[in-house]
C-alpha cells in the first residue's frame, strides 16, 4: 500500500530596497519589489491503496534458511557483538595451542644446548678431582712440605687439603648438574633415608672422637709417652679439619636434597685414606710414639671399612632405583 500526502506551502512578501550609486547629478532611485503573499492552503489528499507494485520498486526478498545449510550466521546471540565475541573465544584455544607449541620447541632447543654443555663435565670433574687431590699427595715429595715440627709445616699440609677441598667442591657441583633431569620443569628432590643419615653421622663422629680422646689423654698424662700439641696437630690436625668440612658438606647436600649426597662421603673418605697414609710417613719423620702410630693405622682401617660400606650402599641404591623404575613402567 502506498500513500501520498501533500505539503503545505507558504507565500510571503519580501520588500527589497536597492540603492543605486550616486550619479553625477546626485540622484537617488529606489525600486521596491512587492511580492504577493497568500495564506497557506492545506490540501488533503485521499490515501491511495494498491496491491500491485510499480515496475521500478523491487519485490521484497523473503529469506528462509534451509535446515540443511552448511553455515550458521549469528545464532544464539542477541546482537552482533556477542557473535563476534563468541568467534574470538572459539579462536582462542587454537592460538594458545600454537603458542604452547612454539614454547615447547624453544625449550627443547635450549635443553639440547644445555645437554651439549654438560658432556665435557663428565671428564672435567674427575680430572679436577685427580689433579687437586691425588697428584700432590702421590708425587709431591715430603721434604717440600714438611720442614720440621713447626707451624709452617702445619700450614703447608692444611694448604694441600684446602686445594683438594676446592677440587672436591667443583666436582660435586658438576656431578649435581649432570644428575639433574633434562627438563627444568621436573623436580629433582633426592632425600636420603633417615637410617643412612644416622649411621653416616655415627661413623663421622666416631672418627672425630677417637683422636680427640687420645689428645686429651696425652695432655693429662694418661697415655705415655706424652706428645706435644704441635706434632699432634701436624699428624692429625688436617685430618680433623677435613672431617669437619665433610660433615658440613653432607649436611648441606641433605638440606638441599641434592642427588650427590650418595657420592659425597665416597669422595672425602677416599682422600682420607691417603691423608692418613701421609700421616704415617710424617710420624716416622717426627719419631712419634707407638700409640700414635697405632692410632693412625687404626683410623686407616676404620675408614677403609666405612668406604667399603659406602660403596655397598651405592650398589644397593642403584638396584633400588632400577626396581622402582621397572615398577613405574609396569604401572604405566
Amino acid at each position: 500500500m502506498t500513500s501520498f500526502a501533500g505539503a503545505s506551502s507558504t507565500i510571503s512578501t519580501i520588500n527589497v530596497q536597492r540603492l543605486l550609486p550616486r550619479s553625477p547629478k546626485s540622484q537617488k532611485f529606489t525600486n521596491v519589489i512587492s511580492v504577493v503573499t497568500s495564506r497557506p492552503v492545506r490540501v488533503k489528499h485521499p490515501p491511495i491503496c494498491c496491491t500491485k507494485l510499480t515496475p521500478w520498486e523491487p519485490s521484497p526478498a523473503n529469506h528462509a534458511p534451509a535446515e540443511d545449510a552448511g553455515y550458521d550466521f549469528l545464532q544464539k546471540t542477541t546482537n552482533i557483538f556477542e557473535s563476534l565475541g563468541s568467534e574470538n573465544t572459539a579462536e582462542a584455544p587454537l592460538a594458545s595451542a600454537i603458542t604452547e607449541e612454539a614454547t615447547a620447541d624453544a625449550s627443547n632447543h635450549s635443553l639440547a644446548e644445555l645437554q651439549f654443555l654438560k658432556w665435557p663435565m663428565w671428564l672435567l670433574g674427575p680430572s679436577l678431582l685427580l689433579s687437586t687431590g691425588m697428584v700432590p699427595t702421590l708425587w709431591l715429595p715430603i721434604s717440600s712440605i714438611f720442614v720440621g715440627p713447626n707451624i709452617a709445616s702445619l700450614l703447608s699440609l692444611i694448604g694441600l687439603d684446602c686445594i683438594f677441598n676446592l677440587g672436591a667442591t667443583l666436582f660435586l657441583l658438576m656431578a649435581d648438574s649432570c644428575a639433574r633431569p633434562k627438563r627444568l620443569t621436573q623436580s629433582c628432590n633426592s632425600k636420603p633415608p633417615f637410617s643412612y643419615q644416622f649411621w653416616n653421622m655415627v661413623a663421622n663422629v666416631t672418627g672425630f672422637i677417637i683422636p680427640m680422646l687420645l689428645l686429651f689423654g696425652s695432655q693429662k698424662g694418661f697415655v705415655q709417652p706424652q706428645l706435644s700439641f704441635i706434632p699432634f696437630a701436624i699428624l692429625l690436625g688436617p685430618y680433623l679439619l677435613l672431617l669437619s668440612v665433610q660433615v658440613l658438606t653432607e649436611l648441606l647436600t641433605w638440606h638441599w636434597q641434592s642427588p650427590v649426597w650418595l657420592v659425597t662421603p665416597v669422595v672425602y673418605e677416599s682422600y682420607r685414606v691417603l691423608q692418613l697414609m701421609r700421616g704415617l710417613k710424617l710420624g716416622a719423620e717426627l719419631s712419634a710414639p707407638a700409640w700414635m702410630m697405632h692410632t693412625i693405622r687404626g683410623l686407616v682401617c676404620w675408614w677403609v671399612l666405612i668406604l667399603g660400606m659406602q660403596l655397598m650402599r651405592v650398589a644397593w641404591f642403584a638396584g633400588s632405583a632400577t626396581r622402582a623404575r621397572k615398577q613405574q613402567y609396569s604401572y604405566a
